[in-house]
């Protein structure tokens, strides 16, 4: 029964590492591509979840899924035509300031539009309650999230490997220079890069609203989480982070099993151990521009 049990804490980890991978994808695209440490991709998740709150009063969780993305990543292409594209070439501290006031900004903005105290996000009513698989006890709703994040994940991946665009943006983080040479202006690829890392952070507010709490501060507290599966998994690597945020997940799940309260330690403990061995992350690639 004791293994019966960790089997589903490791299920629960995938979906947690599931949760972390849809914030750490678009904050690592950006990045890596960009140089620009966004410290405001954490507010966009909030958006998402107190947008998905209102679409789905009014036309339900299906469309939320849909239109809540949509609309915070519109919001995305002007954070980066009015904002982020005046530090690519600048110093980094510059955008990581301007980034961090930008998502004090937000959240003071969220307490005045839904004030500061929590709101429920309520699951939807097709999948509640759970699953029998054998002697496993799973929530049918963890299992949809668990088979959305794959979905999102395999597009965003073909995207990026079997498309012009994704061809593109892979050499921008690998061989910026060449592309200068060859006439390739990479800086209209970075709208539509923070506009799909923004969307992806925004679906997480959708999905994971109905099982944690809606409230100003919620994306504060996931960008250090993020940061963490960005650095497990490497600059520049799209398996990287895959990797990096099931084994954040997953160590989380099982150590909170054993021991409660030393979750939030065990991820820290595991980005010492894997920087000890891999100084550039797990699968990380060198970056010419930060070399």
């Amino acid at each position: 029964m004791e293994l019966v049990f960790l089997l589903e804490q490791v299920v629960n980890g995938l979906v947690l590492g599931g949760y972390y991978l849809l914030l750490a994808l678009g904050l690592s695209l950006i990045f890596s591509v960009g140089g620009v440490v966004n410290l405001a991709h954490g507010a966009f998740y909030a958006i998402g979840a107190y947008v998905s709150l209102e679409v789905i009063k009014r036309f339900g969780f299906g469309s939320s899924i849909v239109v809540t993305p949509l609309l915070v990543g519109v919001i995305g292409i002007l954070f980066e035509r009015l904002l982020l594209r005046r530090f690519y070439k600048a110093d980094p501290i510059l955008s990581l300031l301007v980034t961090f006031g930008l998502a004090m900004v937000v959240e003071q903005g969220l307490r005045m539009v839904w004030g500061a105290a929590p709101l429920p996000s309520n699951m939807p009513a097709e999948f509640k309650g759970n699953v029998m698989l054998g002697e496993f006890l799973f929530s049918k709703y963890r299992l949809f999230i668990l088979g959305f994040v794959l979905v999102v994940m395999t597009g965003i991946w073909l995207l990026l490997n079997k498309t012009s665009f994704g061809l593109v943006v892979k050499a921008g983080v690998q061989k910026p220079d060449m592309l200068a040479v060859l006439g390739v202006r990479l800086q209209p690829y970075m709208t539509s890069i923070v506009a799909l890392g923004v969307s992806t952070a925004a679906l997480g507010g959708v999905l994971f609203g109905p099982i944690t709490t809606v409230h100003p501060a919620m994306g504060t507290e996931i960008m250090t989480v993020a940061f963490v599966v960005v650095v497990i998994g490497g600059l520049g690597s799209f398996w990287g982070v895959v990797l990096a945020a099931i084994l954040v997940g997953v160590v989380r799940g099982i150590t909170i099993h054993f021991q409660p309260t030393a979750g939030e330690a065990s991820m820290y403990l595991l980005m010492f151990f894997v920087l000890m061995l891999f100084p550039r992350g797990l699968l990380g690639e060198r970056i010419e521009r930060f070399e």
